[in-house]
């Protein structure tokens, strides 16, 4: 799986069937035997996003909240919606801290240059593993050791215009709209082999508000939607904002992929 690139929301993913619905203007799809009207990659999409790049690439620090969906089908078939939020700290170019709070089982994650530590405060449990370099350099190892992986990669790393263009087949402007985060954005749609975005990017600010995503390789066609709020970009941040705050009783276990310290763990007890 590409680490960076819009081929990686196909690990989370997201799209809606209604697009066109609440837009000010829309792009109409091509009838039969006509050529579309317009390229495959579109120069003022790819403009929209290189403006929303370029703004959170220049910026000291980030904050928002993040509230993903996905589905998954029940033995039944039907699919069953799931949420998560995150709430995102990032100091460039080496701090990263994501607490995410209920519905499942909440967690912290920490990052401050030199160590990754994800804490399960409900289990009192810690996991530390020694990762120095940068967040991009860092999100690719802790992807490869432990499987961790954030649906909203491609805004922290220090190119998203790359990310989200690499490898691209498509890329078009729906239209406008003013339904989503309380502000009219511009909404495109970009898409490679691997998955179709569907992305609302303020007109004013250039900041990301929500994406829908459909993984374009499974005949499922799981989606993922992750919608962005509460946006600040170089406010003053604490060094203290990305150390764990474990307790006497935290207990350490191994920093792996579930099924790994599982078993190691396993190991380690007595027949």
């Amino acid at each position: 799986m590409q680490r960076f690139g819009i081929a990686a929301f196909a690990a989370a993913i997201i799209f809606s069937s209604a697009a066109g619905v609440g837009f000010a203007e829309t792009a109409t799809p091509p009838a039969a035997g006509e050529e579309a009207s317009h390229p495959a990659v579109e120069p003022a999409a790819l403009d929209i996003l290189k403006a929303a790049s370029e703004n959170l690439a220049s910026a000291k620090s980030i904050s928002f909240h993040a509230l993903g969906a996905f589905d998954v089908p029940a033995r039944n078939g039907q699919p069953l919606f799931y949420f998560s939020r995150s709430d995102v700290l990032l100091a460039r170019p080496n701090k990263l801290r994501v607490i995410v709070p209920g519905d499942g089982p909440p967690s912290e994650f920490y990052f401050d240059g030199s160590t990754v530590a994800v804490l399960t405060p409900k289990e009192d449990l810690i996991a530390v593993a020694a990762v120095p370099g940068n967040v991009e350099e860092m999100l690719g190892k802790i992807y490869e050791k432990a499987g961790i992986y954030f649906p909203f990669v491609d805004f922290l790393v220090s190119d998203p215009y790359k990310a989200l263009t690499t490898g691209l087949t498509s890329a078009f402007v729906i239209g406008k709209s003013t339904l989503v985060g309380g502000t009219t954005t511009d909404v495109l749609s970009i898409s490679d082999e691997n998955v179709h975005l569907q992305i609302w990017i303020g007109a004013e600010d250039k900041l990301p508000r929500l994406i829908w995503a459909t993984d374009a390789s499974s005949a499922d066609k799981p989606r993922h939607m992750v919608e962005f709020s509460d946006w600040k970009l170089n406010g003053d941040v604490a060094g203290e904002s990305f150390a764990p705050k474990r307790t006497a009783t935290t207990k350490e276990i191994p920093f792996a992929r579930p099924e790994d310290a599982s078993s190691a763990s396993d190991a380690g007890k007595k027949p």
